[in-house]
């Protein structure tokens, strides 16, 4: 397994639904900002006032952005709302493609400790995108080779109702 980029995302009380647990939507929103956390937001942070954090994707050309493609997203427990108490966000790069990617994700709750099992386990493709081509975007071997230092198993999802268990 390469690294891991690991997050902290502060619950919010609005996060929970009338059942008291965190809501699937708000669990979509914490891997949606861990993993803007994990490309880094380089100029960007610059313009919003708040630190710059090396990530994942500095390396792109100015000209290149990245889009989901496609999200799996498997609940494996209940996730409760615990004031002042953040989600713990796993995230790594599953697979490398020509113009794309896939980044695994955990989000873990206090409530499961240090070590525990995910609540949340998805995975992401994203898609490398050439705005000033309007197409995709070749990865290059220096944004190759920043991809592969996280490179590690995918996330073991649950087999679609569709798909036989074997496949």
């Amino acid at each position: 397994m390469g690294e891991v980029h690991e997050v902290q995302i502060q619950a919010r009380l609005r996060d929970i639904n009338t059942g008291g647990h965190v809501d699937n939507v708000e669990a979509m929103r914490v891997l949606d900002e861990a993993r803007i956390r994990f490309f880094g937001l380089g100029r960007r942070a610059d313009q919003l006032g708040i630190p710059r954090e090396p990530g994942l994707l500095d390396d792109l050309p100015d000209h290149v952005g990245n889009l989901v493609g496609a999200q799996r997203v498997d609940y494996l427990a209940e996730m409760r709302f615990a004031p002042i108490q953040p989600f713990r966000v796993r995230m790594w790069v599953g697979h490398v493609g020509t113009s794309s990617f896939t980044v695994e994700s955990e989000i873990h709750t206090t409530a499961q400790g240090e070590g525990g099992e995910p609540a949340v386990v998805a995975e992401s493709s994203v898609i490398l995108w050439d705005r000033s081509s309007d197409a995709t975007w070749r990865i290059d071997d220096t944004v190759r080779a920043v991809l592969t230092r996280y490179l590690g198993e995918p996330v073991p999802l649950r087999p679609r109702p569709s798909q036989p268990m074997d496949a």
